[in-house]
């Protein structure tokens, strides 16, 4: 029996056992009769921090009611006796209404629960508490061009006007004139930063951007205007490989037609892409579009084009500021960790981008972006029912020394980066600095990599023991999950992740390459990719890599089972080069290129590839190198539903199969219920159960 058919078993039984059949029953609700009323501090938009935070609102007299922060109920906790704090749970709810930070929430090991008696910020019931790193723009005047226009505290030299930026407490920088904002919201809705080409167009290179630092390229046509150069803060997104870097105009040349950028790119991307995909940003001659908008940051006026049946004296208008809303800051060195920590339906929003002099250079996967709540040095956390959205980075990281975290039922959407990251970059010798032992269960991410396309639905770096499971991910630009940061063989602290009933669809979108719905890189015994779904996986046009299941360098020892893929643009299954991995009872089909693909040979067992079924109607079987090294294959059931003959890496089967290779494999008809309609199950006649494989029940797949 396999591991996800006993974990079906397992889930079938407890199912069926009448209450307290487990055992434990009477003790489990003595315990619940014995437990202790919690401690309760309400928070209320209209509260005052200097009431008791004891009520839930203000008593007639206003004298007494909740407190107005989250940071004075989080103070309240600490000045309670340890005594106190140990014996009973303590909740912390908080009212519907939008609380305005000014600064981030921090949460230190001062303000842990304790396993029996955790901590707990959560949501009134039936309530939406918003942390808010926004400010609202009023204001508003029409142009004569058809724009409005707002005035807001320019780059340097100008103060807040109050008439036009609500809140008394702004944002660091804003009081000294230099909040540069990079996202603007309408009734809530993203406005696009004033671009071009529109999106869905780009500009192309002449040729190839140089290696050199910083950057330059040639520009064909009037693509380019040079006076951007002299406005110091027109950006470039340059689209290379993997990669979406963001650099300032630094200098243009109209002779030769060459811009200067004020950066590098990624090299590699830069020696091997010919005509690479950009587009510009941030400059007010980009302004055509209903939805953009422009910042003049000088000035301190801002552009609005308006959507039809938008009035902007009456529509809330919304700038995010720098920063990030929550963090957890431990420190594992001294073994002082927060702990015991419960965040549960709260809304986290508006946190602004921010770009260096010299721009933004792209490594891979976005993976240096902030998050709006991060944590290191956290035991024991748990973030649940919470949303994340209109945010410029990623949504959650938990990085140094974070164990014992489980995130289950979040939103993530609309956002400048990814989702979530689990671990570092970073190879941590001392197991207080690991993190591990994450549960991502039952989250929807979604339209993500709006200002970073590079950013991944999930990544997780140096880290070992987490689950991804039963997650919808989905409208990424990107892969949709990232496993492992070890190029090759190396060390890695990644291995025994578990990657499991997961939905992930609409990946890429056409924008970069190199990518797929699930990604890994290094040796990672027990790691396991199983019984998930994916599908339309779309790398850039003439681009490569839109593949399913995507084994990078030096992947190892990795099992793939019991998932389906269809869809994808070069391949349901891509091993670049590794050792040992197990890729069995799966279903690949309908790949626009190639089924699957082997790039690298090596002298080592590539890969086992048994009781398979590939089915497809164009493109290639095969692409890659499948005649040198090693790689073993056999009782798979291969199918052209188009008609067309089926060849192994230009052998016939019989070639094939004499050379060692699917001794036992068919060409035949799978018997799909609907391949049509994109349903894979078998009918009860299928050849494919004569060679062993298993039927994959999908039902458990997405969020619970």
């Amino acid at each position: 029996m396999t591991s996800c058919h006993r974990v079906h078993a397992v889930l079938i039984v407890c199912l069926l056992l009448p209450a307290g059949a487990l055992g434990g029953g009477e003790r489990r609700n003595t315990v619940r009769a014995q437990s202790p009323r919690p401690i309760t501090f309400c928070v209320a938009a209209d509260g005052n921090d200097g009431w008791s935070g004891k009520r839930r609102s203000a008593n007639a007299g206003m004298s007494d009611g909740p407190f107005a922060t989250i940071t004075r109920a989080r103070d309240a906790i600490r000045a309670l006796p340890a005594a106190v704090r140990a014996a009973r749970p303590i909740i912390v709810s908080i009212r519907g209404g939008v609380y305005r930070l000014s600064e981030p929430l921090v949460f230190a090991p001062v303000d842990s629960g304790t396993t029996e008696r955790p901590v707990t910020y959560q949501a009134s019931r039936g309530e939406t508490p918003v942390l808010s790193g926004g400010r609202r723009i009023a204001g508003w005047t029409r142009t004569e061009g058809g724009s409005w226009t707002a005035h807001v505290p320019a780059q340097r030299g100008l103060r807040p006007v109050p008439s036009a930026v609500e809140g008394s407490n702004l944002a660091a920088g804003v009081a000294e004139g230099e909040w540069e904002f990079r996202q603007l919201f309408v009734n809530g809705r993203r406005a696009q930063r004033a671009r071009t080409p529109n999106p869905g167009s780009f500009f192309l290179v002449d040729g190839k951007i140089s290696s050199s630092d910083p950057a330059t390229f040639r520009y064909r046509g009037s693509d380019i205007n040079p006076a951007w150069a002299q406005q110091g803060d027109v950006e470039v997104i340059p689209l290379l490989a993997w990669t979406a870097s963001r650099l300032k105009i630094r200098s243009v040349d109209p002779t030769t037609k060459t811009v200067t950028l004020s950066g590098p790119v990624l090299q590699w991307g830069a020696e091997w892409e010919s005509d690479p995909r950009y587009w510009v940003e941030n400059t007010r001659d980009a302004l055509d579009q209903p939805g953009e908008w422009y910042l003049d940051r000088r000035s301190g006026d801002i552009y609005y084009l308006p959507r039809p049946g938008e009035d902007m004296t009456a529509a809330e208008v919304i700038a995010s500021t720098p920063g990030q809303l929550v963090r957890l800051e431990g420190d594992p060195s001294k073994g002082e960790f927060v702990h015991d920590i419960a965040i549960r339906g709260l809304t986290f929003a508006y946190t602004d981008w921010t770009l260096p002099a010299d721009g933004y250079t792209e490594v891979q996967a976005a993976v240096g972006i902030p998050a709006a709540l991060e944590a290191n040095g956290a035991h024991r956390v748990t973030i649940q029912r919470c949303r994340f959205t209109h945010l410029g980075g990623y949504a959650l990281a938990f990085a140094r020394g974070c164990r014992d975290i489980t995130l289950d039922h979040n939103e993530i959407a609309d956002m400048g980066a990814g989702g979530i990251k689990i671990g570092e970059t970073e190879m941590r010798p001392e197991a207080a600095d690991q993190t591990g032992g994450v549960a991502v269960t039952n989250n929807h991410v979604h339209d993500i990599g709006i200002v970073y396309p590079a950013a991944v639905g999930i990544w997780v770096g140096q880290s070992a023991g987490n689950r991804l499971a039963h997650n919808h991910i989905h409208d990424t630009y990107y892969s949709a999950m990232s496993v492992g940061w070890t190029w090759g063989y190396g060390p890695t602290n990644a291995r025994d992740n578990v990657i499991e009933y997961n939905l992930a669809h609409d990946i890429g979108r056409g924008m970069l390459s190199d990518m797929g719905a699930i990604y890994t890189l290094g040796v990672q015994p027990g790691t396991v990719i199983r019984h998930n779904l994916f599908h339309d996986i779309r790398c850039q046009p003439g681009g490569y890599g839109g593949w399913g299941i995507y084994l990078d360098e030096g992947s190892t020892s990795i099992l793939v089972e019991d998932n389906v893929v269809y869809n994808t643009e070069t391949g349901g299954f891509h091993q670049h080069y590794g050792k040992e991995n197990t890729v069995c009872n799966n279903i690949f089909a309908l790949s626009a290129r190639a089924q699957l693909q082997r790039t690298r040979p090596e002298s080592h067992l590539s890969f086992t590839f048994a009781r398979n079924i590939v089915y497809w109607t164009e493109g290639a079987l095969l692409d890659g190198d499948w005649l040198e090294g090693q790689v073993s294959l056999d009782h798979n059931l291969y199918f052209n539903a188009a008609g067309h003959p089926i060849t192994f890496a230009g052998k016939s089967l019989a070639e094939w199969q004499a050379g060692g290779r699917d001794a036992q494999s068919l060409i035949a008809d799978p018997r799909f219920v609907n391949p049509r309609q994109h349903n894979f199950a078998l009918k009860p006649d299928s050849p494919a159960l004569r060679l062993g494989f298993r039927p994959i029940d999908l039902r458990g797949v997405g969020p619970q």
